[in-house]
């Protein structure tokens, strides 16, 4: 490792220890060196509050004057919540900036680095470009569709079921995999689900870690068939949306609504899933997490709106033709047809697997 990926590397570990914070902002961070010390770091703590690079600035003061400042993500260049970091780089008398990644932001895209260049500072672009654009993927999806980034995450036995014939699935992963499932909802705007996942479980879909953020609740309920009583309903951990159909039952509507619910009709007589993710995209909400069962992680995949899978697998065998699987609906006729993965990787969870891939194509209009 050279000694800009050093610097670099660092950068990337502060704006990693903020993750599930900075939404619907990148995570960002930044390091700054001046005679091979460094003399000042930052990172993007969550919206409204100073960028990564400002922190760092401060934090060196004087000794900004020909440095080299690190960063992840391309510096902004216009005026949002604040200033624009790339003509604070250059008042501070900067003298080398080396940057990650560009910013996709069509308010930026690479004209930070133009006025980094007409001031006369040498930029240098590209170093570890490949984990800094996985870092802020959900970022660099959502700041140009104006959709959330899509993930669907489901727990499976090693034979693909979500259950047993007799629908009994507590619990099919370990509690390490559970508490690694809790983390990953910490880092989401929105969870999802169908329905029938209330109907059966009365899920409460929150984040059980300490100081652990909980997402916006999401339902997929065409008729409002939802139980007043459900807790997603009635105990007010976190906000809750209903999405349904385009004539909902005007009495349960409202009661749901007394109860603080937000009820989203769609076009259609089924929820129309374009149109949940145009609605979340307009309401800042930049990652949604599907914990749906087969036929919602289904339509998801069929209509190319999700964009990457975490699957957690179980070393057990359930069995049984009318057990249910992660992914149901109709299915490929042909293998031809199969849905191809792209970039996974394997990581052990206690007894478990974690397997990350995505999705090679999304329907992003």
């Amino acid at each position: 490792m050279n000694m800009h990926e050093t610097y670099m590397r660092l950068a990337l570990d502060n704006a990693k220890a903020t993750r599930g914070q900075t939404r619907p902002n990148p995570m960002v961070g930044s390091v700054i060196v001046k005679d091979g010390r460094i003399v000042g770091i930052g990172a993007h703590l969550k919206p409204g509050e100073p960028h990564a690079e400002i922190h760092a600035l401060r934090m060196a003061g004087e000794h900004a004057e020909g440095a080299t400042i690190y960063v992840t993500l391309e510096p902004c260049s216009h005026h949002g919540r604040t200033g624009p970091c790339a003509e604070a780089i250059v008042r501070a008398g900067i003298r080398r900036v080396v940057i990650a990644a560009m910013d996709p932001n069509p308010l930026v895209a690479g004209r930070g680095v133009q006025i980094l260049k007409d001031a006369g500072i040498e930029v240098i672009q590209g170093v570890l470009e490949e984990e800094a654009v996985r870092l802020n993927e959900v970022f660099n999806a959502y700041i140009v569709s104006k959709r959330p980034f899509v993930t669907i995450k489901s727990a499976v036995t090693l034979d693909g079921k979500i259950a047993t014939r007799t629908a009994s699935s507590r619990w099919i992963t370990s509690g390490e995999a559970r508490e690694d499932v809790h983390r990953l909802r910490h880092e989401q705007a929105a969870i999802l689900v169908g329905v029938q996942t209330i109907l059966h479980d009365d899920s409460q879909l929150t984040t059980r870690l300490p100081d652990g953020k909980n997402p916006l609740r999401v339902v997929l309920d065409s008729s409002l068939r939802i139980p007043l009583d459900a807790r997603v309903v009635t105990d007010g951990e976190a906000e809750t949306w209903i999405f349904t159909g385009s004539a909902p039952d005007e009495a349960k509507q409202r009661q749901l609504e007394q109860a603080g619910v937000k009820v989203i009709p769609t076009e259609g007589e089924r929820v129309n899933l374009e149109q949940v993710l145009d609605i979340l995209g307009k309401h800042e909400i930049s990652s949604l997490l599907v914990e749906g069962g087969g036929q919602v992680n289904a339509s998801f995949v069929q209509q190319g709106l999700a964009d990457k899978l975490v699957l957690y697998v179980a070393p057990k065998l359930v069995g049984g033709k009318d057990a249910p699987t992660f992914l149901e609906g109709l299915g490929a006729a042909v293998m031809d047809e199969a849905v191809s993965l792209t970039r996974m990787s394997v990581q052990q969870v206690g007894v478990d697997l974690r397997i990350e891939a995505y999705f090679p194509k999304t329907n992003r209009s």
